[in-house]
């Protein structure tokens, strides 16, 4: 496995930083200047691509499925404007749109080509949103605990405007219950070292914790972004493979069967005991899914073209609402 690919183009080294030990995250990172700001880029293994996209936190989340397909995939990641090791930005500036933009730019800057987009949490939203400029560029979708249409009804709306809300996101940055909680077995580090949990969370930070907060607020009121998935997934998009994971006990608005509904042949897979990290509750099921997911959707669409009908967004109205989405 090439975990220390030369970066090529606009991509420049970054250096680690203390609290990011090789030990933890034995990966080379680029730098890449998006609109003003760094946005850290990891490129990693060879193969067919896949690019994984989270915005919230950072994407650390990767790391255990990223170590187990590099060996046979060219795994990209990258952390959005504000979080992990790109730049820190005002609460006023995170927007996810200009995540969306930040993933366009990593497809243009290493020429990404028959992509399987992996994305988690709020990625569906900024993860589609920016492969739409790109649609050409897109073989396959993965959707990891997400979701990838505009919130409706009291329950999930109501829960966005709670979380985006500037007295909760103070508390939680002053705090830091949020970032630890997510740090621990709840969240991300069911199977990770005492070192890897501690590096999660020194990669949030206070700043970071105020983006997640403002990318939800954002989530409420982003109807360019809405719009932009919506057109992609009635259009170039609805003939394409998806598979969804998602965690066994995080999927309350029933997420995952809303996908069934707008691609009525999709592959899922439930992790068992999985939470809302279903990648780091069992990496290793979820690493064997995608790969089998390329092996038997993706790379035969490849050699046989992808003409299927497109599939009816207009007829889905996604109304599960009995319980909040995010832990």
């Amino acid at each position: 496995m090439n975990r220390n690919k030369t970066p090529t183009g606009p991509l420049n080294s970054l250096r680690h930083p203390p609290w990011l030990p090789e030990s933890v995250w034995p990966f080379a990172t680029s730098a890449l200047m998006v609109e003003g700001s760094k946005l850290a880029v990891t490129d990693v293994g060879t193969g067919p691509t896949l690019l994984f996209v989270h915005t919230g936190f950072w994407s650390f989340i990767w790391r255990d499925v990223i170590l187990r397909l590099a060996p046979d995939f060219r795994c990209v990641c990258f952390d959005a404007p504000g979080t992990g090791q790109s730049d820190r930005l005002p609460a006023a500036s995170i927007r996810l749109e200009k995540a969306s933009h930040a993933l366009t730019s990593v497809i243009k800057a290493l020429d990404l080509d028959e992509i399987t987009l992996v994305f988690h949490d709020l990625g569906g939203l900024t993860g589609i949103a920016g492969a739409a400029c790109a649609p050409e560029r897109i073989r396959g979708l993965c959707a990891v605990n997400a979701f990838a249409w505009k919130p409706t009804g009291a329950v999930f709306r109501g829960m966005l405007t709670l979380m985006g809300s500037m007295p909760i996101r103070e508390f939680s940055a002053w705090t830091g219950i949020l970032a630890r909680i997510t740090s621990g077995a709840f969240g991300i580090g069911r199977h990770m070292d005492a070192a890897s949990r501690q590096a999660f969370y020194d990669g949030i930070g206070r700043q970071g914790v105020r983006a997640f907060h403002s990318y939800l607020r954002d989530a409420r009121k982003t109807q360019a972004v809405y719009e932009q998935v919506e057109r992609a997934l009635r259009g170039p998009f609805s003939g394409l493979p998806l598979q969804t994971i998602f965690g066994e006990r995080n999927d309350p608005l029933g997420f995952q069967p809303q996908w069934k509904q707008l691609f009525g042949d999709a592959d899922q897979v439930v992790v068992s005991k999985g939470n809302h990290f279903p990648m780091c509750d069992d990496p290793e099921l979820v690493a064997a899914s995608i790969r089998k997911f390329h092996r038997t959707r993706v790379a035969p669409a490849l050699q046989n073209g992808h003409g299927d009908l497109p599939k009816q967004l207009s007829s889905f109205n996604p109304k599960n609402e009995k319980a909040l989405y995010y832990d």
